[in-house]
Order: C-alpha cells, then sequence, then structure tokens
C-alpha cells in the first residue's frame, strides 16, 4: 500500500502545480476589500443601476486579489460592488475556493442576503471568473438564488467542468487518485468534468428561468478545458468569445478575468444591456 500511496502523489501534485501555475501571485490581502472602494455597506444603488454587484471569485482567488481591476472599473462606473472569500481549507490562508461547491454556494447565499439587506436592493447581479462564475448557478438552481439574482456574468466559467489541458485524464490510470483529490481539495475534485456535482447542476438544462446569463471565453484557455464548454444552452444566454470582439486579444484563462479591459467592457454591457456599446479592441482604452 505504500508504494501505491507514493505513485499517487506525484500524481496530485502535478495535478495541483498545474492549477497553481495558472493563479498570479497573492498580493498583500486584507481580512476584508478595500471599503474607501468596494465592500462599502453605505452604498445604495443608483437609479442608473439598482443592483448591487457581487463578485465571486476563482478557484485559489480570493476577495481582493481577483478583482484589484474589475472591482474599481465597476466601482467607478456608478456601481455599488461586493466581493466575498468563500471555499477555504483549514490552515490554508489566501488561497480559497478550494471547498465542497456546494458549501461555497450556501456561503455566497449568505453574503447576497447582507449585501441585499445593506443596499436594500431586491435583486443583485453576480459576476464570477473561473469557478465563481460555475459555483453561483448552484445557488441558483438549489439554493433559492433565482429569486435574489436578475444576471450571472461568468468570465471563463467550467460550467461543464474541465480536463485541465487533459491531465484529468491521467486520474483514472491511478486507482483512488480521484478520492485523494477529493478529501484534500474537494474543490477542485468537483470541477473535474463529469463529476457527481457537475453531473447534477447540469442535469435538466443548464439556466434556470428569469435570470440573465452572459458567458465571456477565451479560445487561449488553458485551464477550463476544452473551453467551448465553458459555453451554456439556455433561452437567455449569450456566449461571447472574446477573440470575436478582438480577435489580436491574447488573453488567457487568468488575464481575462483580472486585467482585460475588453472583457471587462462586455462585462458592463452584461450588467446594463439597455445602455450597451460595441465590444472592440478599442474598448480597452475606454
Amino acid at each position: 500500500m505504500l508504494p501505491f500511496k507514493r505513485a499517487l502523489r506525484p500524481l496530485a501534485a502535478l495535478l495541483l502545480a498545474a492549477a497553481l501555475a495558472t493563479v498570479p501571485a497573492a498580493g498583500a490581502h486584507a481580512a476584508a476589500a478595500p471599503t474607501s472602494g468596494w465592500n462599502n455597506y453605505s452604498c445604495k444603488p443608483s437609479a442608473a443601476h439598482p443592483r448591487p454587484v457581487v463578485l465571486v471569485h476563482g478557484t485559489f482567488g480570493n476577495s481582493v486579489d481577483n478583482w484589484l481591476s474589475l472591482a474599481p472599473y465597476l466601482k467607478d462606473r456608478g456601481y455599488c460592488v461586493f466581493s466575498l472569500d468563500y471555499g477555504q481549507l483549514p490552515g490554508v490562508p489566501l488561497f480559497y475556493g478550494l471547498g465542497p461547491i456546494d458549501k461555497s454556494a450556501e456561503q455566497l447565499s449568505a453574503f447576497v442576503d447582507k449585501v441585499l439587506s445593506a443596499t436594500g436592493a431586491a435583486k443583485a447581479d453576480l459576476v464570477g471568473h473561473s469557478q465563481g462564475g460555475m459555483m453561483p448557478r448552484y445557488y441558483l438552481k438549489f439554493l433559492g438564488g433565482a429569486a435574489k439574482v436578475n444576471a450571472l456574468v461568468g468570465i471563463a466559467p467550467d460550467n461543464h467542468g474541465t480536463t485541465l489541458s487533459g491531465l484529468t485524464n491521467l486520474l483514472p490510470y491511478f486507482p483512488g487518485a480521484s478520492d485523494l483529490l477529493k478529501a484534500a481539495t474537494p474543490g477542485l475534485a468537483d470541477q473535474i468534468a463529469g463529476s457527481a456535482l457537475l453531473t447534477r447542476l447540469n442535469e435538466g438544462g443548464d439556466t434556470v428561468s428569469g435570470v440573465h446569463y452572459t458567458v465571456i471565453a477565451t479560445k487561449y484557455d488553458e485551464v477550463v478545458t476544452p473551453w467551448r464548454t465553458e459555453y451554456l444552452t439556455g433561452p437567455d444566454v449569450r456566449n461571447v468569445l472574446l477573440q470575436d470582439l478582438c480577435a489580436v486579444d491574447l488573453s488567457e484563462h487568468v488575464a481575462i478575468g483580472t486585467i482585460d479591459r475588453i472583457a471587462f467592457h462586455e462585462v458592463a454591457n452584461a450588467l446594463d444591456p439597455a445602455h450597451a456599446t460595441a465590444t472592440t479592441c478599442a474598448s480597452v482604452f475606454s
């Protein structure tokens, strides 16, 4: 048994290293996002932007580092912006989104309730990167979130799971490796294509009625693979490929959600479709 366990360790380490390699180094993470810009609970939504925006970070992200560019971008455009930490594991600081996705969705549910109570808004809009674009769908479908959310904008979301550029295909060759991964980092295991959680989430359709869905993907995504699995199918879905907006945009999985202003412009369009403007390469200057 000992040699077998030793054989599993390199695969688990490889999967973890591949995921970590896509994560920007964590900055000086505060206990909560800066209240001078976002997570300001005295912010009251305006008539122009009547719904608060809740930002949902990705795997290995947190409420600050994932949103250092997008949160100010939206705040400067008049939105009340909030972000949360979720999916924490005991003894693991800064890098979140690792806990079971169903439990993370419960954390999101409580946070949305807190934001709605503070702002007085009837509904919120959700913007999520990677896991943060997929996990809210569990909240919408199983935890009553559809009554409290107007729109979900997913930036490179792993809506139908990922093969992590084929690495997860190695798991069947190491009996017990999936169980080991789920025990150590259940949030990662839940995101593997074909997982029990994703099967349940996507059973009966990708969407729920009453919510507007937007997916913004990049063909250079090396984490959510194949990238087309990010797309949703449903009556109120808009799937957008970044390179259709700007052919020379080379953003991959991390950049599209953290620094890409072309993607940000499309997020703003999704949040306020009545005043949407064309997203082009020139949107980087907007």
